[in-house]
């Protein structure tokens, strides 16, 4: 790539990052032409639903608020422990619980804040150390706090590693979620304004998920660099009018692990301005 099309390509990026200034009047979204919007939730593709547990007043949540948010890191040594079943219910309801329902089929109110309330994610979960859980690919079902089982498979570390790009410090991870793009329910209000705004409620969702892990003691690190032709074929995606665009492994970590997570960073010693 010449130093020209570097250029073009940056200021593409940074085109898409402006709200335009100037609007077609004859420009209608689907919404405002009177088009039926699209379901809320994606429906079931699997008999095998896991209910997830909703009590979570035996978890030991940190509850100091100051104290979770400067405790947020991102980390990426994990042990290869289990994470219980009320532990990962009590993130997915963090990044994506519906709290209420707005009319009869509307829009969702849910714990994480979202451009228009439309909601225009679905997550994917490969599991790999989750206790009671089979390892392999699932889907959360929000509209009833539910998993689904897509496909058992024992060992996904190849998957992990091969999905996030090589970054295989992954493959230790307890669970690794996969942000999927529905993305004609944000077109269907937002049109050709979309996109710009689903990045930034993709932004709440990965920062709900950092803060309730660490609530709980537990690691993650939201990741941008994915392959997405080999995730979105594991979890049945068109690519097209669904895609994988983010992920975020979490697992179990441990004080005595810290150095090896500056290890990470060990070059900045080095870097000379």
């Amino acid at each position: 790539m010449d130093e020209f099309e570097i250029r073009q390509k940056t200021a593409a990026g940074r085109t898409f990052m402006h709200m335009a200034k100037e609007n077609d009047p004859d420009y209608k979204t689907d919404q405002y032409s009177g088009v039926t919007q699209p379901p809320l939730f994606k429906d079931p593709v699997s008999e095998n639903i896991i209910k997830l547990p909703t009590d979570f007043a035996g978890l030991d949540i940190r509850n100091d608020f100051l104290g979770v948010i400067n405790g947020r890191a991102s980390h990426r040594v994990y042990r290869e422990e289990n994470i219980s079943l009320t532990e990962l219910s009590f993130i997915l309801w963090c990044a994506q619980g519906v709290k209420d329902l707005r009319g009869k089929r509307y829009a969702t109110l849910r714990t994480v804040p979202c451009g228009g309330a439309r909601h225009e994610f679905e997550l994917y979960l490969c599991i790999q150390h989750v206790e009671g859980l089979a390892n392999g690919f699932y889907h959360y079902l929000p509209q009833n706090h539910s998993l689904e089982c897509l496909k058992e498979q024992e060992d996904v570390k190849e998957f992990i590693g091969t999905s996030l790009s090589g970054q295989t410090w992954a493959n230790k991870a307890g669970v690794v979620f996969y942000f999927d793009m529905v993305a004609y329910r944000a077109e269907w209000r937002y049109g050709i304004h979309a996109h710009r705004i689903a990045l930034v409620d993709a932004g709440y969702i990965s920062q709900n998920i950092y803060l309730a892990c660490t609530a709980l003691g537990i690691g993650g690190c939201a990741i941008g660099a994915i392959q997405e032709d080999c995730s979105n074929e594991v979890f049945g995606l068109d690519g097209d009018e669904e895609f994988i665009f983010l992920a975020h492994p979490i697992g179990k970590i441990a004080a005595e692990d810290h150095q090896k997570e500056l290890d990470f960073y060990a070059f900045v010693h080095d870097y000379d301005l």
